[in-house]
């Protein structure tokens, strides 16, 4: 049984939301206009799952554990899990942990030959791959019973999307849940207040960092810490923008590359002349929390952070940011660093048909509709298109995550992170991004030394 966790019961403050924000999205009509807690609610949410060709009730009474991370996804999916339970029978148990804390207890778990969590997100797709911990999808993708190709619509997915959800050997295992793009968000009264728009190139960023650091206020904050699942991912927009690389599309260390060299040195010398007290050990929800308190005045991380920034309840600079593309180094194309979570199912799940109508519900246009509407940049074009999901994101900062999405790089991405040696590469990066933001080591220097270790593993 899962420690911890949360077992979601279909109840009226479940239906309410659900049906306020599906009617706030357009996607149902409420019984008299109101978001009643009422049958004709309920029979309406439903029949958005009525015109599949499967059997949602087949697998009723069985049990299935969720396992995620602190992550918007999680925080959007798990208010709907009751939807799930009355359109399926299916009970849904959660466990939900830290990013660092899940990184490095799954593979104890699924090494160990545990049968739960039956549903994941993927971490390190390579490493679960290799390991045999994730099941191949496409029999489920195969079957009619399970899965109605129609309704389901892979061509309304972003084609990044759909990539990363094909491993080299041509088979699927999982289902990409989110679109994340490394984006660029700025306090407006501080460049407002200093005269300065937008930085359009990456020279420009450091002069407006340095400018607007202050005593009371760090002119810029992104991960530093070092771990594999912190500072390699901010970094990697600055390495891939130089023309540099972690590993090679032919699958070769490319950290001792001059222009991933420039890369990391420009990411050290930000961080260390104009980031904050303590930086070595931020990783994103330092950044994310400094800079929605106003501490920071710019941030560099995942387009998902938009609906958090732009909270008023818990966000100071709400209404108040600016989101931009990632500048470009003098004379070269900016490539943002880019991500799709994926959700999959344990390989040693004794539920895992009942894990395949989970995947594909919480993956469905009516659902993607749900967690747009709650802010949610799904990999669904239809989603990214409702007036409800450009509201409350934000029509300016979906605008800005498409752009860098658009000019992103996922093969320089998929060459290192779904390597199945993913993460001792990155450990290994991370490490070195630490010591240059604290001056141990110069750029050169570090990344020979990562180097050395990433060779290493690569040989094995």
């Amino acid at each position: 049984m899962p420690t911890g966790g949360l077992h979601l019961a279909v109840d009226r403050r479940s239906f309410l939301r659900a049906t306020s924000i599906l009617a706030a999205g357009g996607v149902i009509a409420l019984h008299s206009g109101l978001p009643v807690y009422a049958q004709e609610n309920s029979t309406e949410l439903l029949k958005l799952y009525a015109g599949a060709k499967v059997d949602w009730q087949r697998y009723k009474g069985q049990t299935i554990v969720l396992g995620g991370l602190e992550h918007v996804w999680m925080h959007a999916i798990v208010p709907l899990i009751s939807l799930f339970t009355q359109l399926t029978g299916i009970e849904v148990k959660v466990e939900k942990q830290s990013e660092t804390e899940f990184a490095a207890s799954m593979p104890v778990k699924l090494g160990g030959g545990s049968a739960t969590p039956d549903i994941f997100m993927i971490w390190a797709l390579g490493q679960a791959i290799s390991a045999k911990w994730l099941q191949p999808l496409d029999a489920y993708r195969n079957d009619a019973s399970l899965f109605d190709a129609a309704w389901y619509d892979d061509a309304d997915i972003f084609s990044s999307a759909r990539s990363f959800e094909k491993w080299s050997d041509g088979a699927s295992y999982g289902l990409a849940i989110t679109a994340e793009a490394q984006t660029l968000f700025m306090n407006k009264s501080m460049l407002d207040a200093k005269g300065f728009s937008a930085p359009a190139s990456m020279d420009e960023l450091f002069k407006l960092a340095k400018t607007l650091k202050s005593e009371e206020v760090a002119g810029i904050a992104m991960r530093a810490k070092p771990t594999g699942d912190a500072a390699p991912w901010t970094l990697a927009g600055f390495v891939f923008s130089y023309g540099g690389a972690y590993v090679t599309k032919d699958g070769k260390s490319g950290l001792t590359m001059p222009e991933s060299i420039a890369g990391l040195d420009m990411y050290g010398r930000l961080l260390r002349e104009a980031g904050p007290v303590g930086i070595a050990g931020y990783h994103w929800m330092e950044c994310l929390n400094d800079f929605m308190q106003g501490a920071v005045a710019i941030g560099c991380d995942s387009s998902n952070f938009a609906t958090d920034i732009e909270d008023k309840s818990k966000s100071t600079v709400a209404g108040n940011t600016l989101f931009g593309v990632l500048p470009a180094p003098a004379n070269k194309s900016a490539k943002p660093n880019m991500w799709h979570w994926m959700t999959g199912i344990n390989a040693k799940s004794a539920n895992k048909e009942a894990a395949w109508l989970f995947l594909m519900w919480a993956t469905s246009k009516p659902t993607s509709a749900l967690t747009a509407a709650a802010g949610l940049a799904t990999p669904r074009s239809s989603a990214w298109q409702t007036s409800a999901f450009r509201d409350r994101f934000g029509a300016q900062a979906a605008d800005a995550a498409l752009k860098n999405l658009q000019v992103a790089d996922g093969d320089l991405f998929k060459a290192a992170w779904f390597h199945p040696k993913a993460p001792e590469i990155l450990d290994a990066v991370g490490i070195a991004v630490n010591e240059v933001v604290t001056g141990s080591k110069d750029a050169t220097q570090a990344f020979g030394d990562a180097d050395g270790k990433v060779r290493q593993v690569l040989s094995m």
